[in-house]
């Protein structure tokens, strides 16, 4: 079974995520904006697309299909991304387990790293006011 039953309940939490990122950390574009960075997560299970747009201020979430060509595609099940954020795998291991389909100048997800601290201390309350499992599911574990 996935966490996230559709990409509607998907994109709500994610926009949750980001706002409370925001407000929380707003310091944590800083490492993207100057990476210059649009990077693009593509799901499945369910289908979903967001897409972080740092290469110009402000940061822009968008959510679903559009035209923004990406510095960075990850491809990946939605409950990888999920196990991402709990910190229960980490993306060394992911790209090593062939959890992820990266394209695109894979070091530059090294920018990464101020917004995935930031949403792995927030992602729980999110996932609780949703109410959704606060772990990682079995078959995701790397």
């Amino acid at each position: 079974m996935t966490i996230y039953a559709s990409d509607t309940q998907l994109y709500s939490c994610f926009e949750r995520l980001f706002a409370v990122i925001e407000n929380h950390d707003p310091q944590a574009a800083n490492a993207l904006l100057k990476a210059s960075l649009a990077i693009r997560f593509d799901c499945v299970a369910p289908r979903a697309s967001i897409t972080i747009d740092a290469r110009r201020a402000p940061v822009n979430v968008l959510y679903g299909p559009n035209d923004v060509r990406p510095t960075i595609e990850i491809g990946l099940a939605a409950d990888t991304l999920h196990c991402l954020l709990l910190g229960s795998i980490r993306l060394s291991k992911a790209v090593g387990s062939d959890l992820l389909d990266m394209k695109g100048p894979v070091w530059k997800t090294l920018a990464l790293g101020d917004v995935f601290h930031s949403a792995q201390q927030l992602y729980p309350a999110i996932l609780e006011a949703h109410n959704l499992p606060t772990t990682c599911p079995e078959t995701t574990r790397a």
